[in-house]
């Protein structure tokens, strides 16, 4: 039987703020006596019902994320947890808006402390993480401008990439093409939340507007066989979040999951976690859930790791270092 946990793990899509667990924002709000009660069910988990209300525990949950030192223990934290399931080089979405309040100045505090946790983590654990700023949708295109500003006056070894999430329903990819020309002209690879919420259309678009190497789950690009052979003929990476996916109820179960359909199909599919805590998941049940539900082997998942740092946004030597211990 195969041990799943035990096998090395790259992941490419992971939200630093979404990856924290229940009680850890818990202890925080004891910290700063804030009630934040209304987010957890009875058992101690995050509660939600839907895509927006989901948004709102996220941002509440953020609330008590107030200080650089809350982020490094933050990052400290989850760079551990990822560590007990072998996850050997990670990259995690940052949101500069949640990072210091959107400030220039509290940013690059943030950042650092980020980074410090991040050092703390590679030498407890020997987890490699790299980090990608992000622009929140919903909180428009101007906003976002100033974003891709301060994430070009910060890249460097550590902050390697640019990209957006939030509401996808929330205007079109074309309006934030100002905010990614920035981030490429620093030299800056490109992702971007797309074909998760909304449909096919959402991918095409993206693509359309935005000079993305990446597409963060992409997985409603099945609706369209043109699109998927667009992202074959392309070599777009898709990072996908079968368990997010299925929680949100984007597909109905792990048997209608397309992954599968899109990886034989030619598309680069790789596999990660988005928010665990908030969907009851982990890179471990995700590879049993593929396992059992779409047959994926030893091998399936090897290669899915070697396509996810072949796409990955670091520097070769890295890239090389971590292809070997794979």
């Amino acid at each position: 039987m195969t041990d799943f946990r035990a096998m090395p793990k790259v992941e490419l899509h992971l939200h630093l703020e979404g990856a924290a667990p229940p009680d850890f924002i818990r202890q925080l709000a004891a910290e700063q006596n804030a009630d934040l009660s209304g987010i957890f069910d009875d058992a101690g988990a995050y509660q939600w019902t839907d895509f927006a209300e989901f948004l709102n525990v996220y941002e509440a949950a953020c609330s008590v994320l107030n200080t650089p030192d809350a982020f490094r223990r933050l990052t400290e934290r989850v760079l551990a947890e990822q560590a007990t399931h072998n996850v050997i080089y990670t990259e995690i979405f940052l949101a500069p808006d949640l990072c210091g309040g959107g400030d220039p100045v509290a940013w690059r505090d943030y950042l650092a402390a980020i980074i410090e946790g991040a050092a703390n983590a590679h030498a407890e654990h020997g987890i490699e993480a790299r980090f990608i700023s992000t622009c929140v949708r919903h909180f428009g295109p101007e906003n976002a401008v100033k974003v891709a500003q301060m994430t070009a006056q910060t890249a460097g070894p550590m902050l390697k990439g640019f990209g957006m999430g939030g509401e996808e329903r929330h205007l079109m990819p074309s309006d934030f093409a100002h905010a990614f020309a920035i981030c490429e002209e620093a030299g800056l690879p490109l992702t971007c939340h797309a074909g998760e919420i909304a449909g096919a259309h959402m991918v095409s678009a993206t693509l359309d507007a935005l000079n993305v190497r990446r597409i963060g789950h992409g997985v409603r690009s099945i609706e369209d066989p043109g699109l998927v052979q667009r992202l074959v003929d392309e070599d777009i990476v898709l990072e996908v979040n079968p368990g997010s996916n299925i929680s949100l109820c984007v597909f109905p179960d792990w048997s209608d999951h397309p992954i599968e359909r899109l990886r034989a199909a030619g598309v680069k599919v790789t596999v990660s976690t988005d928010d665990p805590p908030y969907f009851h998941t982990d890179m471990t049940r995700e590879y049993e859930m593929l396992a059992r539900h779409h047959g994926w082997t030893e091998a399936t998942l090897r290669d899915q790791n070697r396509v996810a740092m072949e796409a990955a946004f670091c520097d070769t030597a890295t890239k090389d270092a971590i292809t070997a211990r794979l």
